[in-house]
């Protein structure tokens, strides 16, 4: 038995979420990254445990903080309906947010281990020909920390291929809108629909053990150093 019509529609979906997921980490995380590979403040250690903090925390957990604070009395429930946006929870957005949460440590780390790896005297040089703090980061910084941002980016789209706690929670199980990979083979087992799981299950194998086995290649060949999951 071949995947059904409700199983692409899920690996579809969550391509989708995986992909938004990725872009919108790639880009809120970079300064963060950045300032916790800079930064000599007390506050580092607090903020890195924090980013983490993901990475240690059951999912239910994430995901129920998530429902409160999404939901019609929490702080960002109240935020989006006053911006005529209605509730986040059980929605393609709400599951946005979700992901961001839980896949930010996957993001932040690679980038961060990458601006640190750098080390400081690239941008003393860059000082001394009165290269600006912007100058230095554009011209400086991201080009050396690309092999950051490509493990980045595969790390965090693959850990939200994979989520499943947090998107239950936060999305519920509602066909097209919510229903991702992970959701949708939970159903194929409750209902004892083995052999439709195994051929979801192998499919999300193979896409993810080629999305890491590409990124341990690339690495090789271009001479990076491992991927570093810790903080």
């Amino acid at each position: 038995m071949l995947l059904t019509d409700q199983d692409w529609q899920a690996i579809r979906l969550t391509l989708h979420l995986a992909s938004v997921v990725t872009l919108l980490l790639l880009l809120m995380v970079t300064p963060l990254a950045w300032w916790l590979a800079q930064t000599q403040s007390r506050l580092k250690a607090p903020v890195s445990a924090l980013v983490a903090m993901p990475l240690v925390l059951p999912p239910t957990v994430i995901g129920f903080y998530l429902l409160i604070a999404m939901g019609p009395d929490g702080w960002l429930g109240q935020v989006t309906q006053a911006l005529g946006l209605g509730l986040l929870p059980f929605t393609f957005e709400g599951l946005v947010v979700a992901s961001l949460v839980y896949s930010l440590p996957f993001v932040v780390q690679p980038i961060q281990n990458a601006f640190e790896s750098m080390g400081q005297r690239p941008l003393e040089v860059a000082a001394t020909l009165r290269a600006g703090p912007w100058d230095r980061f554009f011209t400086i910084a991201l080009p050396q920390a690309r092999r950051g941002f490509f493990s980045a980016a595969v790390l965090g789209f693959a850990h939200t291929i994979g989520e499943f706690g947090v998107v239950l929670m936060i999305g519920g199980n509602i066909a097209g809108e919510t229903r991702v990979v992970s959701v949708q083979l939970y159903d194929h087992v409750e209902a004892l629909q083995y052999e439709q799981a195994h051929w979801l299950a192998g499919v999300m194998l193979v896409l993810c053990f080629t999305l890491l086995l590409g990124l341990s290649l690339v690495q090789k060949r271009a001479g990076w150093s491992g991927m570093k999951y810790g903080a």
